[in-house]
């Protein structure tokens, strides 16, 4: 995998944009932060520039992009395999939080460790399944297995479940930042931090790409640069 500073990706960035974007650009990204975030990017790019058309695929499984002929994807984590080109757009951390019903009735876990003696709602995707990932502040790993009433491969559905009370999720930020903010889930074990992801723009080949792509990829970078 080549992953290109910015140097290297404004490399004959001059020459492509003599070429106005047209033409469609197909696309693929994970549900959660399509919905969130690339369709409102889509939107605004659109604005821009009209004779680009989108051909979008939101999953969460992995989408291999020269055998499905996908133009780009944006990716959360790794980018994955080494034949595609991948460019930084920002970061995302994982939270852990319950509901303040949740932790009037159960109590609060103070440590990583106490997780295991509470109800956890499971991700389907995270690197090993039913282990959570934390650092305290010295930088030693705190590894614990959990388990709990739910698993699912859907982040917010889990958000949705801790919000009425069913347990402790852990999940991106950008899911359940806005929970949070309204104070229907509470932030859990701010002296350990959890593991930051890097979001990636994704695509087959540097070599003879289209400025439709390189555009697109410039204004996420653009977009998301500026809230991260």
């Amino acid at each position: 995998m080549q992953l290109l500073a910015d140097l290297e990706e404004a490399e004959g960035a001059a020459a492509a944009s003599a070429a106005r974007p047209r033409g469609t650009i197909r696309l693929t990204c994970a549900i959660n932060f399509g919905v969130r975030h690339v369709s409102g990017a889509i939107g605004a790019f659109l604005a821009r520039y009209p004779e680009v058309r989108f051909d979008v695929s939101l999953a969460d499984r992995f989408v291999d992009l020269v055998e499905e002929g996908f133009d780009l994807a944006v990716r959360i984590g790794g980018p994955g395999g080494e034949r595609l080109v991948a460019r930084r757009l920002g970061d995302t951390q994982l939270v852990c939080c319950a509901a303040p019903a949740y932790l009037k009735a159960h109590g609060t876990p103070r440590t990583p460790e106490d997780l295991a003696r509470h109800a956890c709602l499971t991700y389907e995707y995270l690197p090993v399944r039913g282990v959570w990932e934390f650092r305290d502040r010295s930088g030693r790993e705190r590894r614990v297995r959990v388990s709990g009433p739910l698993h699912a491969n859907h982040g917010d559905l889990l958000v949705a479940a801790a919000v009425q009370g069913a347990g402790i999720a852990l999940e991106p930020d950008f899911i359940a930042g806005d929970d949070l903010r309204a104070g229907r889930l509470v932030r859990i074990l701010d002296a350990f931090s959890a593991p930051v992801s890097t979001i990636y723009a994704v695509y087959p080949s540097r070599r003879h790409l289209s400025a439709k792509v390189r555009a697109f990829v410039d204004f996420l970078a653009s977009r998301f640069g500026a809230q991260a």
